[in-house]
C-alpha cells in the first residue's frame, strides 16, 4: 500500500522539485514560449493581412480590367458610329457630288442641243436665204431682159429710199 500511499517526504520533495521546474521554467522557458506564440501569430496575421490586401488588390485588379474593358466597349462602339456616321456623309456627299455633275452634264448638253439648233437654224436660213436668191436673181433675170423694166425697177427702189428718208 505503500505506493498508493505515498510518504510526507516524497510529497515534500516532489513539490520542491515542481516548484523549482515551475520558476526555472517560467523565468526561462515560457517567455521563450510566448514570444515564438507571439511571434507565430504575428506570422499569420501579416499573413492574413497580406491575404486580404492580395484579395483587394485582386478585386481592384478586376474592377480596373472591367472598367479598362467597358471602356473600350464604348470607345468601339463610338468609334463603329463615328465610322457610321462618315460612311453616310461620305455617301451623301457622293450623291450630292454626282448629282451636281449631272446636273452640269445635263446643262453642258443642253446648251450644245441649242447651240446646235441655232446652228440649224442659221444654215436654214443660209440655204433659204441661198435658194431665195438664186430664185429671186432668176425671176429678176427673166423680168429685166428688157431696158424699160430695168429702168422702172431702178426707180421704184429710188422712191422707195428717198421715201424712207
Amino acid at each position: 500500500m505503500e505506493l498508493f500511499t505515498p510518504d510526507f517526504g516524497l510529497i515534500f520533495w516532489m513539490f520542491v522539485a515542481f516548484g523549482i521546474l515551475f520558476i526555472v521554467l517560467w523565468r526561462f522557458a515560457w517567455p521563450m514560449i510566448l514570444k515564438s506564440v507571439d511571434s507565430r501569430a504575428e506570422l499569420i496575421d501579416k499573413g492574413v493581412e497580406y491575404a486580404q490586401a492580395a484579395k483587394a488588390q485582386l478585386d481592384n485588379a478586376r474592377q480596373e480590367a472591367e472598367d479598362y474593358l467597358n471602356d473600350a466597349r464604348r470607345q468601339q462602339a463610338d468609334i463603329l458610329r463615328e465610322a457610321d456616321k462618315m460612311k453616310t456623309q461620305i455617301i451623301e456627299e457622293a450623291r450630292s457630288a454626282a448629282q451636281v455633275e449631272a446636273q452640269k452634264v445635263m446643262e453642258s448638253a443642253k446648251l450644245q442641243i441649242q447651240q446646235q439648233q441655232k446652228e440649224a437654224q442659221q444654215q436654214f436660213r443660209n440655204q433659204v436665204s441661198e435658194f431665195a436668191i438664186q430664185i429671186a436673181g432668176k425671176i429678176v433675170h427673166n423680168q429685166m431682159k428688157d431696158d424699160e423694166a430695168q429702168n422702172k425697177l431702178v426707180d421704184s427702189l429710188l422712191d422707195d429710199i428717198e421715201s424712207k428718208n
